[in-house]
């Protein structure tokens, strides 16, 4: 009996080793901030974001996940109703967690998104 369980544990550990490497390298993948622009492709302030939205992946590569919700789309309406904005363009940022820690109504510019990126303790990718 007690070799039995011995045989068990054996073909348990490593199996238990496996999955808290994989944890860890998803944990390294995950993005510490995801940026959620809120606008439209028809709105002018929203279309002018959009190079700042590619230079802020560009800068800070997988630690920001950069995602866009034309709000004015039928199928993409609810995440203005989720993120409660009064008009768009608007600029959420979320931590790690999900948790809102920043947001911005209206065009924003790089540099600022940039400073508070870097207040959060992001480092831009070396050119």
């Amino acid at each position: 009996m007690k070799l039995l369980f011995f045989v068990l544990f054996l073909f348990a550990f490593p199996v238990t080793a496996q999955t808290a490497k994989t944890d860890k390298k998803e944990e390294a993948k995950k993005p510490k901030v995801t940026f959620v622009e809120l606008g439209s492709v028809n709105c002018i302030p929203c279309k002018m974001m959009q190079p700042v939205m590619k230079a802020v992946e560009e800068k800070f590569g997988d630690q920001v996940k950069v995602v866009f919700y034309d709000v004015w789309k039928e199928d993409q309406k609810k995440y203005g109703e989720q993120y409660k904005i009064k008009l768009i363009p608007t600029q959420v940022f979320l931590d790690e967690n999900g948790k809102e820690f920043s947001r911005h109504e209206g065009f924003y510019p790089e540099a600022e998104i940039v400073k508070l990126l870097e207040a959060k303790g992001l480092k831009q990718k070396a050119k």
